[in-house]
């Protein structure tokens, strides 16, 4: 099989950052067209990825045969009808998330991408980050013991509004609990699988803010607390990650490198310790084992966001199985939609039957 064809939909801070260096290092993908219709955006393209060929709207993309995978990398707000004439027109497709701003939008597209045998995929691509596969490692050596409290925060400083952002807009599919909250909800439910209940806290806090910029979700386990927090008044670094089990903690501060570099232009491939945290950043474990206290610092995981175009790939050539189903991010959608109901009901809403995945 020749080299698959993506259609990029999108090429501002999305499209620029998270996908198109992973596209473009990628052996078996070719940038081949992308959407840019701001003159900075088109200069972008030009110097960054000369090959690809720039185009003012998404039709150009989705209408073209050799399009093979259309990728969607735009405001919330368009998510589901990109993703729809996408798949209407015989494309494959992957979504940046949050999926779309409904279950039900969600779950029409599944059954689309179902019935014309297409792959459909969603960017929850915090799953790759090295912050959350050390988590992974310390739960999974089984050293905290049963684990009693999980908490995750996604935490920024910026106490002033963007003029002109939708981000900032009271619409559906806005603020950060869709944005930054989608992430800490999918990483939840892909180390504890589906909770009993949820309660949420949504807050308007800065001045003149129209949309939420705090959060706080309860997912309810038996035995399990499972805490995901957010907002945009963090001046100082917080934890990422706290573990409470019954033998001790953990507690992950620091940021995955990726972002940060991907913003300043690097290309993944190029790099040779791609990914790599600094020690600075490692976890502290401290427990009590065969009755002494134990505390030493935990290696972070290398963070590798280049996995998910990979096992994309693979899946359109034949070879393994998707990492990131929708399915999976339909019910990220559902718990983000109880949320909301249990934030103005002021009350814990069980989940028996919400989820699909």
């Amino acid at each position: 099989m020749d080299k698959i064809k993506v259609g990029l939909i999108g090429f501002s801070i999305g499209g620029h950052v998270f996908h198109a260096p992973f596209i473009a290092g990628n052996p078996d993908l070719e940038l081949y067209k992308v959407t840019a219709r701001k003159p900075e955006q088109q200069q972008l393209l030009a110097e960054r990825y000369p090959d690809a060929i720039g185009v003012l709207s998404a039709d150009e993309i989705i209408a073209d045969p050799e399009v093979d995978l259309v990728v969607v990398a735009t405001s919330n707000d368009v998510h589901f009808s990109l993703a729809k004439s996408a798949l209407e027109a015989g494309k494959h497709v992957v979504v940046e998330k949050p999926f779309t701003n409904t279950t039900a939008e969600a779950d029409e597209l599944i059954s689309l991408a179902k019935s014309k045998g297409l792959l459909l995929s969603v960017h929850h691509n915090a799953r790759f980050h090295s912050d959350f596969k050390t988590v992974k490692k310390v739960i999974s050596s089984g050293r905290l013991g049963r684990l009693a409290n999980y908490e995750a925060r996604y935490d920024r400083f910026r106490n002033f509004l963007r003029p002109g952002a939708w981000r900032e807009e009271n619409l559906p599919g806005s603020g950060i609990h869709y944005d930054l909250g989608a992430h800490l909800i999918d990483q939840a439910l892909q180390l504890f699988g589906q909770p009993e209940t949820v309660f949420a806290d949504l807050r308007v806090q800065r001045d003149g803010a129209k949309a939420i910029d705090d959060f706080e979700f309860i997912l309810s386990y038996p035995r399990l607390k499972v805490s995901l927090k957010g907002q945009m008044l963090a001046k100082q670094a917080t934890p990422r990650y706290s573990l409470f089990g019954m033998n001790g903690t953990f507690i992950k501060g620091g940021v995955d490198p990726q972002e940060a570099l991907l913003r300043n232009g690097a290309m993944p491939h190029r790099i040779d310790n791609w990914g790599q945290e600094d020690e600075t950043s490692f976890g502290k474990l401290a427990l009590l084992e065969n009755g002494a206290d134990v505390e030493e610092l935990v290696p972070s995981e290398v963070g590798s966001g280049q996995d998910f175009y990979t096992n994309i790939a693979a899946v359109l050539k034949g070879d393994g199985e998707l990492f990131v189903k929708a399915e999976q991010a339909r019910d990220v959608i559902r718990i983000l939609e109880l949320a909301e109901h249990s934030a103005a009901e002021q009350r814990t809403i069980p989940l028996k039957g919400e989820l699909i995945s």
